[in-house]
């Protein structure tokens, strides 16, 4: 039931829907609580010794402000976290990953559990957020079916944040690394935007895209079958040398480029003006009042993935 995994016409009618609730504005709306949030979580950071940057703001970021859009409480964040984990184990992690199916199957049937109870809440009393929204939302007077609902609402709940911790570690991480990005990024906060795509493409926060061949066919001297499942590997698209000059280098203000950071499509990223409003702040912010921040190794432990790209942790010192 998630329209990622759908193909038209059953996309087109989920997509649709999806677009009525989540609009670029009411993701405009949003930035007063991102600057806000994020002017908090910064001055949280411990002033000496080190933290771990993913746990004290790269993961609370993004998850307050889905859960803020959804409208569900930041009480529950700690459910999300756990919930989400486990769906991210289950989606990108190596196929000999202990028990990673059960797992899966228990958050998706607790989330439901959760998301069923919130979406009766918004029937008795709607509110001005994306479940109320999404109740909504018709086309052709069609709305979107109580199992679409739910299933949106995880969707929603797990993309909206688990790909923006990504990003928003991945930045910083390579900032840090080049030694000046962040003193020039407090130069120049005009740079954040595109300081943004140049994290997407060098480092985005998604490995591969999985896709399922409809008819057989050639590519490269490869025959492709019908059924077969491929990863198409977007970090090697977004350094192709045939496309991006030197692109295996970070440059924060490297001109605008033709990444696919947010995938292809129709099924490009509905939450792309989030991720972007989120990581422009974040990396302004933090250039701005943090620029002291440094790496303690730059030997991070990787995600073990070939879908998501992120590491478990950042210390920062």
């Amino acid at each position: 039931n998630w329209a990622v995994s759908a193909a038209p016409p059953r996309h087109t009618r989920l997509r649709g829907l999806m677009n009525r609730a989540f609009t670029p504005r009411a993701v405009a709306r949003l930035e007063p609580r991102i600057d806000a949030l994020v002017a908090d979580l910064i001055d949280a950071f411990p002033r000496n010794g080190e933290f771990d940057f993913i746990r004290r703001f790269a993961y609370p970021l993004p998850v307050m402000v889905i859960a803020g859009l959804l409208g569900v409480p930041d009480d529950d964040l700690d459910r999300f976290k756990t919930w989400s984990d486990e769906l991210a184990t289950f989606v990108g992690s190596a196929l000999m990953t202990d028990d990673k199916y059960a797992r899966a199957e228990k958050a998706a049937a607790d989330m439901t559990e959760y998301f069923r109870a919130a979406f009766d809440e918004r029937r008795r009393q709607p509110g001005d957020d994306l479940l109320s929204g999404l109740i909504a939302a018709e086309e052709d007077g069609r709305v979107l079916s109580e199992d679409e609902l739910i299933a949106t609402a995880v969707l929603l709940l797990f993309a909206g944040h688990e790909t923006t911790t990504n990003l928003l570690a991945n930045g910083l991480y390579w900032m840090l690394r080049d030694g000046a990005a962040l003193d020039a990024l407090r130069d120049k906060p005009s740079h954040a935007e595109a300081a943004v795509e140049e994290v997407l493409r060098h480092e985005g926060p998604t490995g591969a895209m999985v896709r399922v061949v409809a008819e057989p066919f050639s590519l490269h001297g490869r025959a492709l079958s019908a059924g077969d499942r491929v990863f198409l590997m977007i970090g090697a698209a977004n350094r192709d040398p045939d496309v991006f000059d030197g692109p295996d280098e970070f440059r924060i203000g490297r001109a605008p480029t033709r990444h696919i950071a947010f995938g292809y499509g129709i099924h490009f990223c509905i939450g792309a003006p989030l991720a972007r409003l989120e990581g422009r702040i974040a990396f302004r912010e933090l250039a701005r009042r943090r620029a002291d921040l440094s790496l303690v190794s730059e030997d991070v432990d990787w995600l073990d993935s070939l879908v998501f790209r992120g590491m478990r942790a950042l210390p920062l010192a």
